[in-house]
């Protein structure tokens, strides 16, 4: 009963001093979701980001030694915060071509079918393997390989078959690949079925497009009617990997470097590189998705997939980005 009292005379009490004109405390800041860096559990590298209809999705490497490289992993999430982890969409068990080194997977959708393009087995001269493709029904698979064979095996223009990324150009309708390790990129088109090569106008199947400075992962994405082509400079087991871009009149170039745009920074991390970009649909939004390496960590395969904005200034050149440990505010489509 003494309990109840006092309880009731606080309140009382508590009503008054505000009637009197006691001041009231501010209100807190409403707290915001947000995604932190690295957004996914693990040790993942060359995360490949898209939107299917309202679900962001992540298709990456696991970061590993290339013999335990057997199976490919991806995520998704409704808002970039909260990830979901689908294991072993594709496997070696499913590709009898691959006994390694499943790297670095690009996703398109077509006709309702959804493909998966991933280079396998660390290709060199005579060896089979390079980049292969697969196909679902579903964005988390499971995968069939298309082809039960590489898509492209053999080493064109120097360039090692692996980092394939693959460009929709709406503009002319067709589907280009590029892809390319080892300092040279090259361009293909893509048949219908995504089965084989169609050649260029001018007979030829491969096209070179090596830009100054140019290692690996490359990515392309149209703007105001240009075309953005980014790709990784430095070696990916150092600090120095980083990013660079650039902007041509047609996906054939020439691109000429402008600069770079993501890079290590001493107070976050070093190794940023092999990245991609997500746009929100109707919107200047932009997402850069990339892997780094924390500051003072030694193993050759500890690479964090992690997630910043990307920005343009008034002239639609990239802005340098960021990195961060907070990530990105909670994005629902």
């Amino acid at each position: 009963m003494i309990a109840k009292k006092n309880l009731i005379y606080a309140t009382l009490m508590a009503g008054a001093l505000m009637a009197c004109g006691q001041p009231k405390q501010a209100p807190q800041a409403e707290e915001v979701a947000k995604s932190g860096n690295p957004i996914l559990e693990g040790w993942y590298a060359d995360p490949e980001g898209i939107i299917y209809d309202d679900t962001y999705w992540i298709f990456p490497t696991r970061s590993d030694l290339y013999e335990k490289q057997v199976a490919l992993d991806c995520f998704s999430s409704k808002d970039l915060v909260t990830w979901t982890k689908h294991s072993a969409i594709i496997d070696t068990a499913e590709v009898k071509w691959a006994k390694r080194a499943m790297w670095a997977p690009a996703t398109i959708r077509k006709d309702g079918k959804y493909y998966l393009f991933f280079g396998a087995n660390d290709v060199h001269e005579g060896e089979v393997g390079g980049i292969g493709v697969a196909v679902s029904d579903r964005p988390e698979g499971p995968y069939k390989d298309l082809l039960g064979k590489p898509l492209i095996n053999e080493i064109v223009n120097g360039a090692q078959p692996i980092d394939q990324f693959v460009f929709h150009d709406e503009a002319s309708g067709e589907y280009y690949m590029y892809y390319g390790g080892w300092q040279h990129c090259n361009m293909v088109r893509l048949n219908k079925d995504f089965t084989g090569l169609v050649p260029f106008d001018d007979g030829t199947i491969y096209k070179e497009v090596t830009p100054e400075s140019y290692v690996e992962g490359p990515f392309m994405f149209k703007k105001n009617g240009k075309y953005y082509f980014m790709w990784s400079e430095g070696g990916w087991g150092g600090p120095d990997y980083s990013v660079a871009y650039a902007i041509a009149d047609s996906p054939f170039g020439p691109f000429d470097r402008i600069g770079k745009i993501l890079q290590q920074d001493s107070t976050v991390a070093t190794g940023a590189g092999h990245h991609s970009l997500i746009q929100i649909p109707g919107t200047e939004e932009y997402y850069i998705i990339y892997h780094r390496r924390p500051l003072g960590d030694t193993a050759r395969d500890h690479r964090a997939t992690c997630i910043d904005k990307l920005t343009f200034d008034e002239n639609g050149f990239i802005q340098p980005v960021k990195m961060t440990f907070e990530g990105v505010e909670a994005r629902t489509l």
